[in-house]
């Protein structure tokens, strides 16, 4: 619960603010790119840190490039939904119920 995630570009911290294409989910750390763009090709790595700890700790840098051809081969986008079959709640209280469409 006190780990913070970061990611680096190109030896950069990622400005987040800067457009509404890149997200972290500080959940589980993931960075979500939409539309990539040739801008986006680059290193990004994975910076985590703990206050509680004192520590911080970075992760190996991984290369993303586009692919000139446009095809996907096996990283065509996927959408797979998985709901339970049902979900419970209290009269009057608040549910959240989540999709997401992952592609690479």
């Amino acid at each position: 619960p006190d780990l913070s995630y970061t990611w680096i570009f190109n030896n950069h911290t990622l400005d987040l603010q800067e457009d509404g294409r890149r997200f972290v989910s500080q959940a589980t750390g993931s960075l979500y790119l939409a539309k990539v763009e040739p801008w986006d090709v680059g290193n990004y790595r994975c910076a985590v840190s703990s206050a509680a700890a004192q520590r911080h700790v970075w992760g190996p840098p991984t290369a993303l490039t586009l692919r000139g051809d446009g095809v996907m081969g096996e990283y065509e986008p996927k959408i797979e939904v998985r709901f339970p079959e049902t979900t419970y709640a209290a009269k009057g209280s608040s549910v959240r119920l989540e999709c997401f469409a992952l592609g690479k």
